[in-house]
């Protein structure tokens, strides 16, 4: 038999799906998985519903909605002040992940490089080597998750087509700080590169912290291509509806690729997300504030049970270091120990690593968007847990 996709068949179960089976098998609470336990908001649900029931419901233009990519464009001039062309610039995909992979398919040809910063979401790596390319991995520094930059310049060389930038950041919650963002800047000048930005997290920012888009800072305009997620803004993962903002000169190849793995996106789910986008000032603030008060009741639920709590500024999830407990075993370990244990299902940080034996291995990620009483329970299993521990 003919060989399948040399990248796509060497992938195993993902330690997402493990872990979720895991956690119904044990009944546990899984704070694995980052979905909202909620329903998004009302308003935004029921202009989905009319615009179902209205029509039309037949394919959409392939770049999408002309009243999303406008409210796109209208985001983006309201929160960071660029200017966008709704028609030439913004184009509309089944989600961030489409999104992601349209861009690293659309800019990457075999023999490229393309920088990772680690630990990552899983997508990136296996995107970039099925387009022929070569995942450069650059790890940050725990437990802060400074960005080594010494590191990073050593990464890049005339084969660096793009880095991958995740601000906020999936798993450890980081948000890139302005010198950051400048020092990354400066590098893709200097090479010639360009930046693919994930901000999928980009209103689900705390602690006084401020999301700054990589597209705002000098000589970038040209150089990036900007995903956001209506999943992450409404709490609505489900509706997979996310959008690229970039370039014309580079969309135009992005936009390629996609007619050719989606084409469309449901045009009732574009016009609800077109309708959210421009709710008030209120909405976008509050939806921050609920979840860095879910952040704080974990983290102090985290922290009675024994474990240290890395800081977080954005994002849903929240990393532990386990050791304090006295339990001796890997992340992984962990994980399972805890939701067979426990009955708290979480996500070893290794994960996030393009290989696992160079991670930590003393970190666990945890989930925080849910309903405060499962927070509290989920905080009350790991005290007893802990106990159990001797700790």
């Amino acid at each position: 038999m003919q060989a399948a996709n040399r990248v796509f068949s060497s992938l195993g179960t993902t330690i997402f799906t493990t872990m979720s089976a895991l956690a119904v098998e044990h009944g546990a609470i899984n704070l694995g998985q980052g979905f909202p336990d909620d329903e998004g908001p009302d308003d935004v649900r029921a202009a989905a519903a009319k615009a179902i029931i209205e029509g039309p419901n037949q394919y959409p233009p392939m770049m999408g909605l002309p009243a999303l990519r406008q409210a796109v464009a209208a985001a983006n001039r309201r929160f960071y002040d660029l200017d966008i062309d709704w028609q030439s610039e913004v184009m509309v995909t089944s989600g961030a992940t489409e999104a992601l992979a349209d861009c690293l398919i659309g800019l990457l040809n075999p023999g490229d490089e393309a920088i990772v910063i680690e630990p990552a979401y899983d997508s990136y790596k296996p995107v970039i080597e099925a387009a022929g390319a070569k995942a450069v991995p650059v790890s940050l520094e725990p437990p802060h998750w400074s960005l080594p930059l010494e590191r990073l310049a050593a990464a890049f060389s005339d084969r660096t087509k793009l880095i991958v930038l995740n601000t906020p950041m999936n798993p450890t919650g980081k948000v890139f700080t302005r010198a950051e963002l400048e020092a990354i800047a400066a590098l893709l000048i200097r090479h010639d590169a360009y930046a693919v930005c994930d901000e999928v997290y980009e209103h689900l920012v705390f602690s006084g912290r401020r999301h700054i888009p990589l597209m705002t800072l000098p000589g970038m305009r040209e150089r990036c291509l900007r995903i956001g997620s209506a999943g992450k803004t409404f709490s609505l993962t489900g509706w997979k509806v996310g959008y690229v903002t970039g370039p014309a000169h580079l969309l135009q190849t992005v936009a390629k690729t996609h007619q050719f793995v989606t084409f469309t996106t449901p045009p009732a789910l574009q016009s609800a997300v077109a309708f959210g986008l421009a709710k008030d000032d209120a909405y976008f603030a509050g939806l921050a504030a609920s979840l860095e008060a879910k952040r704080d009741r974990l983290a102090q639920g985290l922290a009675e049970a024994g474990l240290d709590v890395l800081s977080t500024d954005g994002t849903y999830f929240i990393s532990a270091d386990f050791r304090a407990l006295g339990f001796i075993g890997t992340d992984e370990e962990f994980c399972r120990d805890i939701t067979i244990k426990a009955k708290v299902a979480a996500i070893p940080l290794s994960a996030f690593y393009a290989d696992p034996a160079k991670a930590p291995r003393h970190l666990a990620r945890f989930c925080f968007c849910k309903q405060d009483a499962v927070l509290e329970e989920s905080s009350a299993r790991l005290k007893a847990y802990a106990k159990g521990q001797g700790g």
